[in-house]
């Protein structure tokens, strides 16, 4: 890969990274539920992209397709409801588990073949993150809530599958924002979860930066990655939110926490070489 397309994924990597952590804080710091959150996350996206869409000097405007928005909700809703019953670790695992299994099998229904380096670059990166995240003796994680996370894992693999295909990034992302959020608030209606200023301000930066703008930037990066690539490099972002504690709350530095990165950034960054797609 071109260092310009290893600077975008590192950014769109450090969006999702962010992103996680504001949903995570929002759902345990503030008296927000998760309806409340996901239905003003979508609505901040859908406004901050169709107003950039309607800015710009050239381009069409939003283009509205069944399947992303579908998909997209599917994450927001099964991520932000599996949180109030998962540990971070262990929903961090399955969720960046089942978007691999979803990722590889769809590049490889597409007719793609991952050689044995991504392979084995995917499996050494995973294992440091099962290592970094899973705490020890810990106990099978709830079966609804684990259930709610492999739906989101399964929207977002599909999420991203089908941005390898956009022409537009910035209109097919504003699209399926648009088309998602009225079904996000309708469901915040019907259960009125609760909502305080806190967590809506991190709502409204999660939807409109890290979920908006970080999902347009991330449809803009695809076309340029094979699928299995694009499922690999997303191993970082448990191993980037985990470096932002440390960096911003004075986390101590444990040697389980250096090791285990070592491996997720070596597994992937040896898994990624090679990627010759991305011409930028």
């Amino acid at each position: 890969m071109s260092p310009r397309l290893w600077g975008l994924l590192a950014v769109v990597m450090t969006a999702f990274a962010a992103n996680s952590i504001l949903n995570r804080l929002a759902l345990t710091a503030t008296e927000t539920g998760p309806a409340s959150f996901a239905g003003l996350r979508l609505l901040s996206g859908a406004l901050m992209l169709a107003a950039l869409v309607a800015i710009r000097r050239n381009g069409g405007g939003v283009l509205l397709r069944p399947l992303p928005a579908a998909a997209l909700l599917l994450y927001v809703l099964g991520f932000s409801f599996a949180y109030v019953g998962l540990d971070a670790g262990a929903g961090a695992l399955i969720l960046f588990g089942g978007v691999q299994i979803t990722m590889f099998a769809g590049a490889v229904i597409a007719g793609e073949h991952p050689p044995l380096r991504r392979w084995l670059g995917a499996a050494v990166a995973f294992s440091g993150l099962a290592w970094l995240l899973w705490p020890e003796g810990a106990s099978a994680p709830p079966l609804g809530a684990s259930s709610l996370m492999l739906a989101a894992a399964l929207g977002w693999g599909v999420y991203s599958l089908i941005g390898r295909g956009a022409r537009d990034p910035l209109a097919s992302t504003a699209g399926s924002f648009l088309l998602a959020s009225p079904l996000a608030l309708l469901l915040w209606w019907g259960l009125r979860d609760g909502m305080d200023l806190p967590g809506a301000g991190l709502a409204v930066i999660s939807g409109a930066v890290t979920s908006g703008l970080g999902y347009a930037l991330w449809y803009r990066v695809l076309p340029e990655l094979e699928a299995s690539a694009a499922g690999v490099a997303q191993l970082t972002v448990p191993v980037i939110a985990a470096f932002g504690g440390l960096l911003f709350l004075s986390e101590p530095v444990s040697l389980r926490f250096v090791t285990a990165s070592v491996l997720v950034l070596g597994g992937v960054a040896w898994a990624l070489l090679g990627e010759r797609k991305g011409r930028g």
